[in-house]
């Protein structure tokens, strides 16, 4: 192929210099057929402009004289990447496709996968070749984004997207979620350790309460927490819980066409341009609470960014002008997913391979788990017997002491290296090591006190005892101070307005209670 320079000389050796075709062959070593064609299509071309009087088109015909030279290599035969070969590579990715709509994406094929399937039907053609046909083939089936016009309030989009940040020194993987209302293009995300359903539906309930109302349609990409079921290819069985969840707050929901992302313009990118716009700055938190809290704060700063596309109004502008054409909001939706798991022989509840301790008497017997994104809710019969902080991980344990009042009465030696022990609370581990290592008897009395009236007030008693020079504190007197009423203050007790005179009467008063036999007798722990 000749380039730009020798087209040139060419044209300049035979229109200025006179040489005959042969000449230039000779020296410029070009086949004569070559400067033949070239010379022709110049001439053919000049008469063409020369002619044109009204001077229309002469822009193109002066680019095309001018041109660099090439080939058409378009109507050229493909001699390995046979209609065959095409065929089947259209087969493998429509089976891709397929798969991909039910639930299979992993095992679809990639390009190599493709390339070794054509090799063992005996094909010969390489793997560059495979790589330029898929793409070629995708590009074709690739549909354009269209522009959409959408009234207040009509539509909100849906999606997931992973986030690497690193906690506490540790690399986890969260899951976030993002809405985008498509008319202001207000984004709110949260994040998550999985995409469970009450993952999903904690995300929804914030939302609905961050904007202050409810979207008329949802849409949805087609994930397991939404499409319980896959009918063909685009008639999708939605879940349970979505369906209640639309229920209680009067949406629609629809579901993109699979692989089809463009019909969910607005959320596929608002996942990536989160994520990037917040946690390309920061992605390091010491805990998963400061990490949520900071995405919040990045957030709002986002919807006051003015929009171009929007004459220089905000997210957050618009959505003001927006929200009185959402649909009203009823109370809080109980964001929770519901189990019945059994009391296992350590008087706990396992909930997603974590272990959570309920009261031991029930041990062997069914509890109603509400199971929130943060925390573990048991009830019996309907009362409520255990909450705890939830955990993600695997065989991790979380256990309040108070549960095992029943078992530790009889067997008080094993407080000490009990696993409850090594999570209690720090105010009562204090005051177990402080006063009660040789008395565990008398510190579970204790434990069943504080269910009554609090740690906060069994803290206030044994700081009077400590104040009153007592040196032995026990669950009896901590007893006492917790049931007495208030210390008097009226003239019956205190006549007199002195500081000292005040605090030796009540000094008194407190010895007299804590010295008073018959009330201590009484005194019994209810």
């Amino acid at each position: 192929m000749i380039k730009l320079i020798d087209k040139q000389r060419i044209i300049i050796m035979h229109t200025n210099e006179r040489k005959s075709q042969r000449e230039i062959s000779r020296e410029l070593n070009v086949d004569r057929k070559t400067i033949r064609r070239y010379l022709r299509e110049y001439e053919k071309k000049k008469k063409k402009l020369l002619n044109n009087q009204e001077g229309k088109d002469n822009a193109l015909l002066i680019e095309d004289i001018c041109s660099r030279p090439n080939y058409n290599s378009s109507l050229r035969k493909k001699r390995k990447l046979t209609d065959e070969i095409i065929s089947k590579i259209q087969f493998y990715l429509a089976e891709n496709r397929q798969k991909r709509a039910t639930g299979r994406s992993k095992q679809a094929r990639a390009k190599i996968d493709i390339y070794e399937a054509l090799l063992e039907d005996g094909h010969d053609i390489g793997y560059t070749t495979v790589c330029n046909a898929v793409r070629d083939i995708d590009r074709e089936q690739k549909e354009a984004y269209i522009r959409q016009e959408y009234l207040p309030g009509e539509v909100a989009e849906f999606d997931w997207g992973q986030v690497k940040l690193i906690i506490a020194g540790k690399l986890v993987v969260f899951e976030m979620s993002a809405f985008t209302a498509a008319k202001s293009n207000y984004r709110f995300a949260d994040i998550y350790y999985h995409q469970k359903t009450e993952a999903f539906l904690d995300t929804h309930v914030n939302f609905f309460e961050d904007v202050g109302g409810i979207y008329r349609e949802i849409v949805y990409d087609n994930n397991r927490v939404v499409v319980a079921k896959f009918v063909g290819k685009n008639d999708k069985k939605p879940t349970d819980e979505l369906l209640k969840l639309s229920i209680y707050y009067n949406f629609k929901f629809r579901f993109c066409n699979v692989g089809s992302p463009n019909e969910k313009g607005h959320v596929e990118k608002s996942v990536e341009f989160i994520r990037r716009k917040v946690f390309s700055k920061r992605d390091e938190f010491n805990s998963y609470e400061e990490a949520r809290a900071y995405l919040q704060e990045e957030l709002v700063k986002l919807n006051l960014r003015p929009q171009t596309l929007q004459n220089g109004k905000s997210a957050m502008d618009i959505l003001a002008l927006e929200r009185p054409h959402l649909l009203p909001k009823p109370p809080r939706y109980d964001a929770a997913r519901i189990a019945e798991p059994r009391v296992n022989k350590y008087s706990c509840v396992s909930v997603d391979t974590c272990y959570y301790s309920v009261p031991d008497s029930l041990v062997g017997q069914f509890v109603l788990a509400k199971i929130y994104a943060d925390r573990i809710v048991c009830y019996h019969r309907e009362v409520l017997v255990a909450e705890h902080k939830r955990l993600y991980g695997r065989n991790l344990w979380q256990i309040d002491i108070a549960h095992f009042t029943k078992t530790l009465a009889k067997k008080p030696g094993a407080i000490a290296s009990s696993v409850a022990l090594s999570q209690m609370e720090p105010k009562l581990l204090h005051i177990y090591r402080k006063y009660y290592q040789e008395s565990e008897k008398s510190f579970i009395e204790l434990i069943e006190l504080i269910k009554k009236v609090g740690i906060n007030k069994v803290e206030a008693a044994i700081s009077e005892l400590e104040k009153l020079n007592i040196k032995e504190v026990t669950t009896d007197k901590i007893v006492t101070i917790c049931q007495r009423v208030d210390f008097p203050t009226d003239n019956k007790l205190i006549k007199h307005d002195c500081p000292i005179e005040k605090a030796s009467k009540q000094t008194l008063y407190l010895y007299g209670q804590l010295l008073n036999k018959d009330k201590l007798s009484l005194m019994k722990v209810k």
